[in-house]
């Protein structure tokens, strides 16, 4: 199965950049042990239509495109929050169902057509507080890489107890 994640922008060079790219290594460098083919980041370009509805309606189209079959991920503000447990037993789900891949998508600065929640085989939110998408692209990355070391057994992951 292969990861990717599809994100509509550029993210600039700088640390967010470095960040991700960090979480990208170590995604490949786990998901191999894992039976995973990889992690592919790609950057859409932002739709130059002038009316935002049809910004959002081409931005999902190409979205949808790149996901092919892919099990698609949408991160959206109006999704679900999940725990790192929840979100890695789902990966490992699909990946034991054969599933070719796990499409993670982080919409433009319009945010998301109605179409891609609508398609999507899970919609996650951070919260309802609103977040740069750089911020975003890191946070999911961090997450799949969270994600497989809780399938892997890794002591990266330490969930939280409450010792009261």
């Amino acid at each position: 199965m292969r990861l990717s994640l599809l994100a509509v922008g550029r993210l600039k060079s700088g640390p967010e950049r470095e960040l991700v790219e960090r979480y990208k290594q170590r995604v490949e460098g786990m998901g191999r042990a894992l039976g995973l083919a990889g992690f592919d980041m790609l950057e859409l370009p932002e739709s130059r239509a002038r009316r935002e509805d049809d910004r959002r309606v081409e931005e999902a189209a190409a979205l949808l495109d790149k996901a092919g079959s892919s099990v698609l991920v949408v991160f959206d503000e109006r999704g679900k929050s999940s725990s790192s447990e929840a979100f890695s037993e789902k990966i490992r789900q699909w990946r034991d169902e054969g599933r070719p891949g796990v499409a993670c998508v982080i919409g433009g600065p319009d945010g998301l057509d109605p179409v891609l929640r609508q398609r999507a085989d899970l919609v996650v939110s951070f919260g309802a507080l609103t977040m740069p998408h750089q911020i975003v692209r890191a946070l999911v990355a961090e997450q799949l890489y969270r994600a497989l070391t809780i399938i892997a057994g890794h002591p990266y992951h330490r969930a939280g107890h409450d010792d009261s």
